[in-house]
C-alpha cells in the first residue's frame, strides 16, 4: 500500500475527462462550491469527509480525483484517504483556480466572501478589539490580541486553522443541499 498520493495537472485531467468515467470530489465549503466549481463534480466538504463512506460501493481500482481551490485542502483530503487505507487517490494541482484560469468549463453560482477573507476579517477585528479594549478598559484585554497572534502563528506553522474550521460551519457558509452534483 502506498503511503503517498498522486497529483495531476488540470491539462492532463481535462484530457482524462474527455475519455469519461472519472470521479472527482470537491472538498471546499458548500458556499465556495456554489460560487464556482468544475462541472460534474460532487461537493464533499473536507471537515465532513469520511473516506470509508466515500469509497464504499465504488471500484477501488478506479482513481478518485480530489479538488479544492488551489490544492492544499485536496492534498489534506488525499492524506486522509491514504491514512484510511485507500491509496488510489489523486490531488488536482492548482485546483479549481487553475482549472478556471485554463478556460475549462465551470459552473458559476452566487458570489461569496472566501473563507480565507472571512478568517482575516475576523482575526483582524479580534486583534483590533483587544487593542482598543486594552487601552480603554483594562490592559488585560491586550491578551485577546496576543491570543489571536498566537493562533495565527500556530495556523501558519501547522497549516491548520481552527478559526477557519469554525467559520466554515457558520450558517452563512452553509448551502441547503451541500453535497450535490455540480452537473
Amino acid at each position: 500500500m502506498s503511503t503517498t498520493f498522486s497529483t495531476i495537472n488540470v491539462t492532463d485531467l481535462k484530457q482524462l475527462m474527455t475519455q469519461g468515467g472519472i470521479e472527482i470530489i470537491d472538498v471546499r465549503t458548500p458556499v465556495e462550491f456554489r460560487e464556482v466549481h468544475i462541472q460534474g463534480v460532487r461537493n464533499l466538504p473536507l471537515d465532513r469527509l469520511k473516506p470509508d463512506a466515500v469509497m464504499s460501493g465504488r471500484n477501488a481500482d478506479q482513481p478518485l480525483y480530489v479538488v479544492c481551490k488551489s490544492g492544499g485542502r485536496s492534498a489534506k483530503a488525499c492524506e486522509a484517504f491514504v491514512a484510511a487505507g485507500f491509496s488510489n487517490v489523486v490531488s488536482i494541482d492548482g485546483g479549481t483556480s487553475a482549472w478556471d484560469a485554463a478556460g475549462y468549463p465551470v459552473s458559476r453560482g452566487n458570489k461569496a466572501i472566501s473563507l480565507e477573507r472571512q478568517v482575516r476579517i475576523t482575526a483582524g477585528l479580534m486583534a483590533f478589539t483587544g487593542a482598543v479594549l486594552g487601552y480603554a478598559v483594562h490592559p488585560w484585554w491586550h491578551g485577546l490580541s496576543g491570543f489571536v497572534g498566537a493562533g495565527l502563528t500556530f495556523a501558519g506553522i501547522t497549516d491548520t486553522c481552527a478559526m477557519g474550521m469554525l467559520i466554515a460551519r457558520m450558517p452563512w457558509n452553509q448551502v441547503k443541499d451541500c453535497c450535490s452534483s455540480g452537473a
